[in-house]
């Protein structure tokens, strides 16, 4: 198998599902099970993999996974979820500058529906990095399109604390 198939995106969404019924160690067991199903060195087993170890505390070892799974051609959602996933790793293991890089690189692409996650997370990182003006404007930008009233105006004001902190906040920022 190449890629993975239906019937093994079912199973591995199910054992994501069931990850409260297993101690930490157990789960990294079961994920690295599956992973074996799959081609040595396939990038969606690795990002799986990766994944497992840091939702069990691992991020140091999730950070080199998450590279090989992005070098080895990762796609779609889970290509953006690993960016989204090593950034808060890299912030986890005190690398918070290297999580601001690659999120603020991130958010030059398409906006869909992990981007206000990216920006949450690239917030988080802003903060760590002693940035706490830029933080609340990209965070303000995330939220406002979220709310169900003041989207323009929150947007708005992000803008003008991004203007001001020379931070980039995403295109698009300001939408009613």
């Amino acid at each position: 198998m190449t890629n993975a198939n239906d019937d093994w995106e079912d199973r591995i969404s199910d054992l994501w599902a069931a990850i409260e019924d297993h101690d930490d160690n157990a789960f990294v067991v079961l994920i690295d099970r599956m992973v074996a199903e799959l081609p040595p060195g396939n990038a969606i087993g690795l990002f799986e993999r990766a994944a497992a170890r840091d939702s069990t505390g691992h991020s140091d070892l999730a950070i080199p996974l998450y590279k090989a799974a992005l070098d080895t051609g990762l796609v779609g959602v889970r290509r953006r979820r690993a960016i989204i996933q090593m950034a808060s790793s890299l912030r986890n293991i005190g690398k918070p500058q290297d999580a601001v890089a690659l999120l603020t690189a991130e958010l030059q692409g398409e906006n869909d529906a992990l981007t206000g996650a990216v920006r949450a997370f690239l917030a988080l990182a802003l903060v760590d990095v002693g940035q706490e003006r830029e933080a609340v404007a990209v965070a303000l930008t995330a939220l406002s399109e979220y709310l169900p009233r003041y989207n323009r105006s929150v947007a708005r004001y992000a803008q003008e604390l991004a203007t001001e902190t020379d931070v980039g906040v995403g295109r698009d920022s300001i939408a009613e």
